[in-house]
């Protein structure tokens, strides 16, 4: 495991935002963890939080011209990883969406630099996938090509079918999907932690029963 990636856990469990219990997913399972990206609220942590973005996606050897945040959480990681990739010397654009059409000014739904190239879209999480469904229809209508997508946590879990919710995406659109951080990467995290020995058994328990390959 890289060491932003182990970072990256460390961070997310040091701001409570990745936490170990009980708690009861969308899809009403148990889960021994739960990520809530929404508690990235303050400045000093978004910026920290941008900067890991930054570092798994130049890791990751993607191709891409520019930046998509599907609203809403998706306008702040947008906004917010693209000064991350400007200080690591990738200067690149940014867009993102209105939920509703502006009726005044410039008008619309699109708010930044125009779509155009290839745009990698940066979200927190990919859960039933329709914010990437709807990106991905604003990019194409717009002429330009959709480059992959960016998440914070890839929980490596089915969804209803035999894939998890990242593969179904990538494979309904031919998209590569980054994230920071895996469901293996938390596993090794809490193998190599004394701190978290108590919850090895839940977790790998959870993924036993409802994990995929990658």
């Amino acid at each position: 495991m890289s060491d932003f990636r182990q970072d990256f856990i460390r961070f997310a469990l040091d701001k409570q935002v990745l936490k170990f219990g009980e708690f009861v997913t969308k899809a009403g399972r148990l889960s021994p963890y739960f990520f809530n990206a929404g508690l990235f609220n303050d400045g000093a942590s978004t910026l920290a939080l941008s900067r890991f973005y930054a570092k798994s996606i130049l890791a990751s050897g993607v191709e891409f011209d520019m930046l998509f945040g599907p609203a809403y959480k998706g306008i702040i990681l947008a906004a917010a990883t693209s000064m991350a990739l400007a200080e690591e010397g990738r200067n690149v654009p940014f867009a993102y969406n209105r939920k509703e059409a502006k009726d005044h000014g410039e008008g619309g739904t699109l708010v930044g630099a125009p779509l155009k190239g290839r745009v990698l879209i940066i979200d927190d999480v990919i859960s039933a996938g329709t914010s990437v469904r709807e990106s991905v229809e604003l990019i194409r209508k717009a002429g330009a090509e959709p480059a992959g997508v960016a998440i914070a946590l890839d929980r490596m879990e089915r969804g209803t079918g035999a894939l998890s919710a990242v593969q179904e995406v990538s494979q309904q659109y031919g998209l590569p999907v980054v994230a920071i951080a895996t469901l293996k990467d938390l596993m090794t995290f809490i193998d190599g932690s004394e701190a978290l020995a108590a919850h090895r058994a839940a977790v790998k328990a959870y993924r036993d029963t409802y994990g995929v390959d990658a």
